[in-house]
């Protein structure tokens, strides 16, 4: 009498069971590491999009706005009603800011700096910088000191 068998026994399942498992750990930390660099990317975005409306405000006044609030337009402060940039954007991660640096005297200058998440990044994109250890007298939010710098073109995110 010839027996059909049907189904798996239990070493094929687990055998499976255990190939699954190895295949979603790897996907999902490679997963965590793409979320990480598109907040990076989305970052320096952001800065670079600042950056140029900072340019623009600077072609108008001669000068730099004295402090920027995130999440606000930048806009004429003298009653002109240019709007340089409509919503000044917010890190894309929540406990993290941006940092705002100008020359208070004549604000002839701007430094923009952000956190980057991921540690390996070299992050030389749109004329920025990193800095892995940190630019002193920042804070990116959290007691963080902010890893990534974009300056104006008459500074050096290294100039202290």
């Amino acid at each position: 009498m010839i027996r059909h068998r049907f189904g798996f026994t239990l070493i094929e399942l687990l055998i499976a069971v255990v190939i699954i498992g190895i295949l979603a750990a790897i996907g999902l930390g490679q997963f965590h590491t793409a979320q990480i660099r598109s907040r990076d990317a989305q970052r320096k975005e952001n800065l670079s999009s600042v950056a140029k409306a900072l340019e623009m405000y600077y072609n108008d006044h001669g000068r730099y706005p004295d402090n920027l609030v995130w999440g606000s337009s930048l806009e004429d402060d003298d009653g002109q009603g240019t709007i340089y940039i409509k919503d000044l954007p917010n890190d894309p991660s929540a406990g993290a800011n941006y940092f705002y640096q100008t020359d208070e005297e004549s604000a002839g200058y701007y430094k923009l700096y952000a956190y980057i998440e991921h540690g390996s990044d070299r992050c030389f994109a749109e004329g920025g910088q990193c800095l892995e250890d940190g630019y002193s007298d920042t804070d990116c939010g959290s007691g963080r000191l902010c890893r990534y710098c974009l300056a104006s073109p008459n500074a050096s995110c290294d100039d202290e």
